[in-house]
Protein backbone atom coordinates (compact mmCIF):
# COMPACT_ATOMS: atom_id res chain seq x y z
CA UNK A 1 0.00 0.00 0.00
CA UNK A 2 1.85 3.15 -0.84
CA UNK A 3 2.49 5.80 1.62
CA UNK A 4 0.78 3.38 3.95
CA UNK A 5 2.10 3.12 7.78
CA UNK A 6 2.58 -0.71 8.42
CA UNK A 7 0.91 -1.30 11.89
CA UNK A 8 3.81 -2.39 14.09
CA UNK A 9 3.43 -3.33 17.35
CA UNK A 10 3.97 0.09 18.61
CA UNK A 11 0.79 1.66 16.22
CA UNK A 12 -0.91 -1.76 17.44
CA UNK A 13 -0.90 -0.50 21.07
CA UNK A 14 -1.65 2.98 20.57
CA UNK A 15 -4.69 2.03 19.04
CA UNK A 16 -5.96 -0.23 21.63
CA UNK A 17 -4.99 2.11 23.98
CA UNK A 18 -6.90 5.12 22.63
CA UNK A 19 -10.19 2.77 22.36
CA UNK A 20 -9.02 2.26 26.30
CA UNK A 21 -9.11 6.19 26.45
CA UNK A 22 -12.50 6.69 24.72
CA UNK A 23 -14.38 4.15 26.67
CA UNK A 24 -16.40 6.20 28.24
CA UNK A 25 -17.02 8.84 25.75
CA UNK A 26 -18.27 6.05 23.78
CA UNK A 27 -20.81 5.13 26.30
CA UNK A 28 -21.57 9.02 26.36
CA UNK A 29 -21.94 8.67 22.78
CA UNK A 30 -24.65 5.39 23.14
CA UNK A 31 -26.86 7.62 25.78
CA UNK A 32 -27.41 10.14 23.43
CA UNK A 33 -28.26 7.92 20.50
CA UNK A 34 -30.78 5.86 22.68
CA UNK A 35 -32.34 9.06 23.84
CA UNK A 36 -33.21 9.79 20.46
CA UNK A 37 -37.07 8.00 19.59
CA UNK A 38 -36.25 7.03 16.22
CA UNK A 39 -38.74 4.52 15.14
CA UNK A 40 -40.18 4.74 11.75
CA UNK A 41 -40.71 8.16 10.57
CA UNK A 42 -39.19 9.71 13.62
CA UNK A 43 -35.32 9.10 12.88
CA UNK A 44 -34.75 13.00 12.26
CA UNK A 45 -33.26 13.11 15.57
CA UNK A 46 -30.75 10.36 15.91
CA UNK A 47 -30.12 11.44 11.84
CA UNK A 48 -28.74 14.74 13.21
CA UNK A 49 -27.17 13.48 16.12
CA UNK A 50 -25.14 11.41 13.55
CA UNK A 51 -24.38 14.56 11.19
CA UNK A 52 -23.22 16.07 14.57
CA UNK A 53 -20.92 13.00 15.19
CA UNK A 54 -19.34 12.95 11.62
CA UNK A 55 -18.25 16.66 11.71
CA UNK A 56 -16.95 16.02 15.05
CA UNK A 57 -14.63 13.69 13.45
CA UNK A 58 -13.81 16.58 11.12
CA UNK A 59 -16.13 15.14 8.21
CA UNK A 60 -18.39 16.48 6.08
CA UNK A 61 -21.82 14.93 6.82
CA UNK A 62 -24.20 15.08 3.62
CA UNK A 63 -27.08 13.60 3.05
CA UNK A 64 -28.65 10.39 0.87
CA UNK A 65 -32.10 10.83 -0.20
CA UNK A 66 -34.35 7.67 -0.42
CA UNK A 67 -36.10 7.85 -3.62
CA UNK A 68 -38.39 4.88 -4.46
CA UNK A 69 -38.89 6.36 -8.50
CA UNK A 70 -34.98 6.01 -8.43
CA UNK A 71 -34.63 2.32 -6.91
CA UNK A 72 -38.15 0.81 -7.51
CA UNK A 73 -35.84 -1.41 -9.97
CA UNK A 74 -33.39 -2.70 -8.59
CA UNK A 75 -34.48 -6.09 -7.22
CA UNK A 76 -33.26 -5.20 -3.77
CA UNK A 77 -35.99 -2.33 -3.66
CA UNK A 78 -39.00 -2.82 -1.34
CA UNK A 79 -42.57 -1.11 -1.30
CA UNK A 80 -42.06 1.46 1.24
CA UNK A 81 -44.34 2.02 4.00
CA UNK A 82 -44.56 5.72 4.47
CA UNK A 83 -42.82 8.52 2.34
CA UNK A 84 -39.52 9.43 3.13
CA UNK A 85 -39.16 13.37 2.94
CA UNK A 86 -37.33 14.60 5.87
CA UNK A 87 -35.76 11.44 6.94
CA UNK A 88 -32.58 11.54 4.30
CA UNK A 89 -29.84 9.00 5.54
CA UNK A 90 -26.52 10.35 6.08
CA UNK A 91 -22.85 9.78 5.15
CA UNK A 92 -19.94 10.93 5.51
CA UNK A 93 -16.20 10.32 3.74
CA UNK A 94 -12.38 9.97 5.54
CA UNK A 95 -10.20 10.39 2.26
CA UNK A 96 -6.40 9.83 2.85
CA UNK A 97 -3.89 12.60 2.56
CA UNK A 98 -1.83 10.36 0.62
CA UNK A 99 -3.80 6.81 -0.38
CA UNK A 100 -2.84 3.73 -1.68
CA UNK A 101 -4.86 2.11 1.49
CA UNK A 102 -7.90 -0.18 0.62
CA UNK A 103 -11.33 1.35 1.46
CA UNK A 104 -14.16 0.56 3.44
CA UNK A 105 -17.54 1.01 4.56
CA UNK A 106 -18.57 1.20 8.19
CA UNK A 107 -22.63 0.97 8.21
CA UNK A 108 -25.62 1.14 10.19
CA UNK A 109 -29.32 1.90 10.93
CA UNK A 110 -30.75 4.40 13.11
CA UNK A 111 -34.38 3.35 13.16
CA UNK A 112 -35.54 1.19 15.82
CA UNK A 113 -38.68 -1.00 16.41
CA UNK A 114 -41.65 0.70 18.87
CA UNK A 115 -40.85 0.17 22.49
CA UNK A 116 -43.81 -2.31 22.82
CA UNK A 117 -45.65 -1.45 26.36
CA UNK A 118 -43.47 1.09 28.29
CA UNK A 119 -44.91 0.25 31.44
CA UNK A 120 -43.49 -3.14 31.40
CA UNK A 121 -40.06 -1.43 31.04
CA UNK A 122 -38.03 -1.64 34.26
CA UNK A 123 -37.05 2.05 33.06
CA UNK A 124 -38.51 3.80 30.41
CA UNK A 125 -36.95 2.73 27.02
CA UNK A 126 -35.71 6.07 25.49
CA UNK A 127 -33.84 6.81 29.47
CA UNK A 128 -30.86 5.19 28.77
CA UNK A 129 -29.71 2.90 31.97
CA UNK A 130 -26.76 1.00 33.13
CA UNK A 131 -27.63 -1.99 35.95
CA UNK A 132 -24.39 -4.15 36.05
CA UNK A 133 -22.64 -3.11 33.30
CA UNK A 134 -25.35 -3.24 30.55
CA UNK A 135 -26.93 -0.44 28.92
CA UNK A 136 -30.60 -0.92 28.86
CA UNK A 137 -33.18 1.31 26.24
CA UNK A 138 -34.95 0.94 23.09
CA UNK A 139 -32.05 0.78 20.08
CA UNK A 140 -29.10 0.29 22.09
CA UNK A 141 -28.08 -3.62 21.35
CA UNK A 142 -29.99 -3.38 17.74
CA UNK A 143 -27.99 -1.40 16.92
CA UNK A 144 -26.68 2.14 18.41
CA UNK A 145 -23.84 0.56 20.19
CA UNK A 146 -22.58 -0.84 16.83
CA UNK A 147 -22.83 2.41 15.16
CA UNK A 148 -20.96 3.84 18.22
CA UNK A 149 -18.12 1.17 18.04
CA UNK A 150 -17.28 2.41 14.58
CA UNK A 151 -17.25 5.61 15.21
CA UNK A 152 -15.33 5.40 18.14
CA UNK A 153 -12.67 2.88 16.02
CA UNK A 154 -12.26 5.73 14.13
CA UNK A 155 -11.46 8.36 16.97
CA UNK A 156 -9.14 5.63 18.23
CA UNK A 157 -7.47 6.05 14.95
CA UNK A 158 -7.13 9.71 15.25
CA UNK A 159 -6.10 9.88 18.69
CA UNK A 160 -2.96 7.71 18.38
CA UNK A 161 -1.85 9.93 15.50
CA UNK A 162 -3.08 7.69 12.79
CA UNK A 163 -6.00 7.66 9.95
CA UNK A 164 -6.89 5.34 7.72
CA UNK A 165 -5.09 5.12 3.95
CA UNK A 166 -7.81 4.05 2.48
CA UNK A 167 -11.40 6.11 1.78
CA UNK A 168 -13.30 5.33 4.87
CA UNK A 169 -17.13 5.70 4.24
CA UNK A 170 -19.47 6.04 7.25
CA UNK A 171 -23.40 5.21 6.84
CA UNK A 172 -26.34 5.90 8.84
CA UNK A 173 -29.27 4.59 7.55
CA UNK A 174 -32.80 4.39 8.45
CA UNK A 175 -35.64 1.47 7.53
CA UNK A 176 -33.42 -1.75 8.17
CA UNK A 177 -36.17 -2.69 9.99
CA UNK A 178 -39.04 -2.79 7.44
CA UNK A 179 -37.64 -2.39 4.35
CA UNK A 180 -33.35 -1.90 3.69
CA UNK A 181 -34.61 0.67 1.20
CA UNK A 182 -31.78 3.53 3.31
CA UNK A 183 -29.21 1.10 2.91
CA UNK A 184 -29.64 0.49 -0.81
CA UNK A 185 -30.20 3.98 -1.86
CA UNK A 186 -26.47 4.81 0.14
CA UNK A 187 -25.14 1.34 -1.70
CA UNK A 188 -25.92 2.68 -4.75
CA UNK A 189 -25.05 6.70 -3.92
CA UNK A 190 -21.99 6.11 -2.94
CA UNK A 191 -19.01 4.51 -5.00
CA UNK A 192 -18.01 1.03 -4.50
CA UNK A 193 -15.61 -0.20 -1.83
CA UNK A 194 -13.24 -3.04 -1.04
CA UNK A 195 -15.19 -4.20 2.02
CA UNK A 196 -17.97 -3.60 4.69
CA UNK A 197 -18.49 -3.60 8.34
CA UNK A 198 -21.73 -3.70 9.81
CA UNK A 199 -21.81 -3.96 13.86
CA UNK A 200 -24.83 -5.61 14.38
CA UNK A 201 -25.80 -7.61 17.38
CA UNK A 202 -25.09 -10.89 18.33
CA UNK A 203 -28.16 -13.24 19.82
CA UNK A 204 -26.96 -12.60 23.47
CA UNK A 205 -23.40 -12.60 22.65
CA UNK A 206 -20.85 -11.88 19.96
CA UNK A 207 -21.68 -13.08 16.97
CA UNK A 208 -20.60 -13.31 13.17
CA UNK A 209 -23.44 -13.38 11.06
CA UNK A 210 -22.61 -16.25 8.48
CA UNK A 211 -25.87 -16.58 6.57
CA UNK A 212 -29.61 -14.74 7.05
CA UNK A 213 -33.29 -15.43 5.91
CA UNK A 214 -35.15 -13.13 3.44
CA UNK A 215 -38.19 -11.61 4.55
CA UNK A 216 -41.43 -10.69 3.04
CA UNK A 217 -44.50 -8.16 4.58
CA UNK A 218 -47.76 -8.53 3.65
CA UNK A 219 -51.11 -7.54 5.07
CA UNK A 220 -54.21 -9.19 4.47
CA UNK A 221 -57.37 -7.38 4.66
CA UNK A 222 -60.47 -9.27 5.50
CA UNK A 223 -64.14 -7.73 5.31
CA UNK A 224 -67.12 -9.58 6.50
CA UNK A 225 -71.02 -8.40 7.16
CA UNK A 226 -71.84 -6.83 10.06
CA UNK A 227 -74.96 -7.79 12.15
CA UNK A 228 -76.54 -7.52 15.52
CA UNK A 229 -75.38 -10.18 17.91
CA UNK A 230 -78.33 -11.20 18.19
CA UNK A 231 -78.22 -11.90 14.47
CA UNK A 232 -75.01 -13.51 14.62
CA UNK A 233 -75.62 -16.07 11.91
CA UNK A 234 -76.71 -13.60 9.45
CA UNK A 235 -73.25 -12.00 9.28
CA UNK A 236 -69.88 -12.39 8.18
CA UNK A 237 -67.64 -12.01 11.28
CA UNK A 238 -64.21 -10.82 9.59
CA UNK A 239 -62.11 -11.55 12.99
CA UNK A 240 -63.35 -14.84 12.83
CA UNK A 241 -62.44 -15.07 9.02
CA UNK A 242 -58.57 -13.52 9.23
CA UNK A 243 -57.82 -16.10 12.45
CA UNK A 244 -59.08 -19.03 9.43
CA UNK A 245 -56.53 -17.21 7.01
CA UNK A 246 -53.79 -17.26 9.90
CA UNK A 247 -54.32 -20.60 10.48
CA UNK A 248 -53.15 -21.65 7.13
CA UNK A 249 -49.99 -19.86 7.22
CA UNK A 250 -49.28 -21.63 10.21
CA UNK A 251 -49.65 -24.57 8.27
CA UNK A 252 -47.29 -23.21 6.06
CA UNK A 253 -44.88 -22.56 8.55
CA UNK A 254 -44.86 -26.09 9.68
CA UNK A 255 -44.10 -27.13 5.79
CA UNK A 256 -41.14 -24.29 5.33
CA UNK A 257 -39.57 -26.02 8.70
CA UNK A 258 -39.33 -29.55 7.27
CA UNK A 259 -35.78 -30.38 6.53
CA UNK A 260 -36.00 -31.02 3.02
CA UNK A 261 -36.62 -26.97 3.07
CA UNK A 262 -33.79 -26.09 4.83
CA UNK A 263 -30.69 -25.21 3.56
CA UNK A 264 -27.41 -26.12 4.96
CA UNK A 265 -26.36 -22.96 6.12
CA UNK A 266 -28.96 -23.40 8.83
CA UNK A 267 -28.37 -27.10 9.57
CA UNK A 268 -28.93 -27.13 13.11
CA UNK A 269 -30.89 -23.95 13.73
CA UNK A 270 -34.02 -24.75 15.76
CA UNK A 271 -37.17 -23.08 13.48
CA UNK A 272 -35.02 -21.07 11.36
CA UNK A 273 -38.44 -20.18 9.41
CA UNK A 274 -40.69 -18.13 10.82
CA UNK A 275 -43.96 -16.93 10.11
CA UNK A 276 -45.59 -13.79 12.44
CA UNK A 277 -48.77 -12.32 12.76
CA UNK A 278 -47.03 -8.65 14.17
CA UNK A 279 -50.01 -6.83 13.90
CA UNK A 280 -53.28 -6.99 13.81
CA UNK A 281 -56.84 -4.49 13.88
CA UNK A 282 -60.74 -5.78 13.62
CA UNK A 283 -63.69 -4.97 14.69
CA UNK A 284 -65.53 -2.51 16.23
CA UNK A 285 -67.80 -3.37 18.84
CA UNK A 286 -68.43 -6.23 21.55
CA UNK A 287 -71.95 -6.46 20.19
CA UNK A 288 -71.51 -6.07 16.41
CA UNK A 289 -70.79 -9.17 14.31
CA UNK A 290 -66.94 -7.70 12.97
CA UNK A 291 -67.20 -5.73 9.88
CA UNK A 292 -63.17 -6.07 9.09
CA UNK A 293 -60.08 -7.16 9.98
CA UNK A 294 -56.26 -6.56 9.14
CA UNK A 295 -53.54 -9.34 9.33
CA UNK A 296 -49.81 -8.36 9.80
CA UNK A 297 -47.27 -10.73 8.71
CA UNK A 298 -43.97 -11.11 8.07
CA UNK A 299 -42.71 -14.35 6.31
CA UNK A 300 -39.25 -16.11 6.33
CA UNK A 301 -37.60 -16.90 2.93
CA UNK A 302 -34.84 -19.98 3.52
CA UNK A 303 -31.99 -20.05 0.91
CA UNK A 304 -33.06 -21.94 -2.08
CA UNK A 305 -36.20 -19.85 -2.66
CA UNK A 306 -36.98 -16.16 -3.09
CA UNK A 307 -39.02 -13.44 -1.87
CA UNK A 308 -40.85 -12.95 -5.58
CA UNK A 309 -41.55 -17.16 -5.08
CA UNK A 310 -42.81 -16.49 -1.28
CA UNK A 311 -45.23 -13.76 -2.00
CA UNK A 312 -46.73 -16.26 -5.24
CA UNK A 313 -47.23 -18.43 -1.84
CA UNK A 314 -48.91 -15.84 0.32
CA UNK A 315 -51.26 -15.40 -2.34
CA UNK A 316 -51.76 -19.05 -2.83
CA UNK A 317 -52.45 -19.47 0.83
CA UNK A 318 -54.95 -16.84 0.69
CA UNK A 319 -56.98 -17.90 -2.47
CA UNK A 320 -57.40 -21.42 -0.86
CA UNK A 321 -58.23 -19.69 2.25
CA UNK A 322 -61.59 -18.49 0.63
CA UNK A 323 -62.99 -22.05 0.57
CA UNK A 324 -62.96 -22.11 4.35
CA UNK A 325 -66.63 -22.25 6.00
CA UNK A 326 -65.52 -18.89 7.98
CA UNK A 327 -64.94 -16.98 4.86
CA UNK A 328 -68.28 -17.54 3.17
CA UNK A 329 -69.49 -14.62 2.03
CA UNK A 330 -66.30 -12.61 3.11
CA UNK A 331 -64.02 -10.34 0.71
CA UNK A 332 -60.18 -10.76 1.17
CA UNK A 333 -57.61 -8.47 -0.27
CA UNK A 334 -53.52 -8.99 0.22
CA UNK A 335 -51.27 -5.78 -0.22
CA UNK A 336 -47.59 -5.91 -0.48
CA UNK A 337 -45.28 -2.99 1.52
CA UNK A 338 -42.35 -2.95 3.59
CA UNK A 339 -39.65 -5.91 3.26
CA UNK A 340 -39.63 -7.91 0.28
CA UNK A 341 -35.94 -9.57 0.47
CA UNK A 342 -33.87 -12.20 -0.75
CA UNK A 343 -31.88 -14.57 1.74
CA UNK A 344 -28.41 -14.06 1.53
CA UNK A 345 -25.04 -16.42 2.53
CA UNK A 346 -21.84 -14.09 3.62
CA UNK A 347 -18.44 -15.00 2.07
CA UNK A 348 -16.67 -16.12 5.64
CA UNK A 349 -13.48 -16.69 3.54
CA UNK A 350 -13.19 -13.74 2.59
CA UNK A 351 -10.14 -11.45 3.83
CA UNK A 352 -12.05 -8.46 5.62
CA UNK A 353 -13.76 -11.27 7.25
CA UNK A 354 -11.06 -13.40 8.63
CA UNK A 355 -9.07 -10.27 9.45
CA UNK A 356 -12.43 -9.09 12.07
CA UNK A 357 -12.25 -12.84 13.27
CA UNK A 358 -8.47 -12.70 14.53
CA UNK A 359 -8.51 -9.07 15.93
CA UNK A 360 -11.61 -9.88 18.05
CA UNK A 361 -10.55 -13.14 18.96
CA UNK A 362 -7.13 -11.37 20.38
CA UNK A 363 -8.97 -8.34 21.92
CA UNK A 364 -11.76 -10.66 23.67
CA UNK A 365 -9.82 -13.64 24.52
CA UNK A 366 -12.73 -15.95 22.73
CA UNK A 367 -13.84 -16.12 19.01
CA UNK A 368 -17.02 -14.90 17.79
CA UNK A 369 -19.56 -17.17 17.55
CA UNK A 370 -20.79 -18.01 13.79
CA UNK A 371 -24.56 -17.27 13.54
CA UNK A 372 -26.81 -18.00 10.60
CA UNK A 373 -29.34 -15.16 11.45
CA UNK A 374 -33.02 -16.04 11.58
CA UNK A 375 -34.03 -12.50 10.98
CA UNK A 376 -31.56 -10.30 8.29
CA UNK A 377 -29.39 -7.06 8.02
CA UNK A 378 -28.71 -4.40 5.41
CA UNK A 379 -25.37 -6.95 4.91
CA UNK A 380 -27.56 -8.27 2.03
CA UNK A 381 -27.35 -5.67 -0.25
CA UNK A 382 -23.35 -5.29 -0.81
CA UNK A 383 -23.19 -9.14 -1.03
CA UNK A 384 -26.14 -9.93 -3.08
CA UNK A 385 -26.13 -6.82 -5.85
CA UNK A 386 -22.46 -5.98 -5.01
CA UNK A 387 -20.46 -8.86 -4.59
CA UNK A 388 -18.73 -6.91 -1.67
CA UNK A 389 -17.84 -8.94 1.37
CA UNK A 390 -19.01 -7.74 4.27
CA UNK A 391 -17.84 -8.87 8.31
CA UNK A 392 -21.19 -8.29 9.85
CA UNK A 393 -20.47 -8.88 13.70
CA UNK A 394 -21.34 -6.97 16.54
CA UNK A 395 -21.89 -6.98 20.62
CA UNK A 396 -24.12 -9.13 22.78
CA UNK A 397 -26.84 -7.48 22.80
CA UNK A 398 -30.17 -8.88 24.68
CA UNK A 399 -33.76 -8.36 23.85
CA UNK A 400 -33.81 -7.01 21.22
CA UNK A 401 -37.36 -5.84 19.81
CA UNK A 402 -38.74 -7.07 23.34
CA UNK A 403 -38.77 -5.43 26.58
CA UNK A 404 -35.63 -4.14 28.50
CA UNK A 405 -33.31 -4.49 25.74
CA UNK A 406 -29.94 -3.60 26.33
CA UNK A 407 -26.10 -3.91 25.11
CA UNK A 408 -23.31 -5.41 27.05
CA UNK A 409 -20.55 -2.55 27.37
CA UNK A 410 -17.38 -4.68 27.92
CA UNK A 411 -18.82 -6.10 24.32
CA UNK A 412 -19.37 -3.13 23.09
CA UNK A 413 -15.39 -2.21 23.96
CA UNK A 414 -14.43 -5.53 22.55
CA UNK A 415 -16.39 -4.95 19.13
CA UNK A 416 -14.90 -0.62 19.37
CA UNK A 417 -11.66 -2.19 19.89
CA UNK A 418 -11.40 -4.84 16.93
CA UNK A 419 -13.48 -2.58 14.40
CA UNK A 420 -10.22 0.18 15.09
CA UNK A 421 -7.73 -2.99 13.94
CA UNK A 422 -9.29 -4.14 11.28
CA UNK A 423 -9.91 -0.86 9.57
CA UNK A 424 -6.28 -0.19 10.43
CA UNK A 425 -5.02 -3.21 8.62
CA UNK A 426 -7.36 -3.41 5.84
CA UNK A 427 -6.92 0.43 4.97
CA UNK A 428 -3.37 0.14 6.07
CA UNK A 429 -2.75 3.70 8.03
CA UNK A 430 -0.67 7.18 7.71
CA UNK A 431 0.58 9.92 9.99
CA UNK A 432 -2.52 12.28 10.77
Amino acid sequence: MTDAIALDPGARRAILDACDALRDDGVRMLEGLVRCRSTLGKEQSALEEMARIYEGLGLSPRRVPTDPAALAGHPGFSPPLIPYEGRDNVVAVHRPARGGGRSLVLQGHVDVVPEGAEDEWTTPPFEPAIRNGRMYGRGAGDMKAGIVSYVTAFRALRAAGLQPAGEVQMQSVIEEECSGNGALACMVAMPKADAVIIPEPGPGLPALYTAEVGVVWAFVTVTGRPAHVRDKQAGVNAVEAAMAVWARFQDYEREMNRAEHVHASFRGVNHPVNVNLGTFEGGEWNSSVATRARLGLRVGVMMGNTADRVRADIDRIVDAARGDPAMKGAKVKVEYKGFHADPCVFDITAPIVKLSQRNFAEVAGHDLRMYPATGLTDGRFFQLYQGTPVACFGPDAQEIHGIDESVGLDSMHDITRAIALTMAEWCGVERV
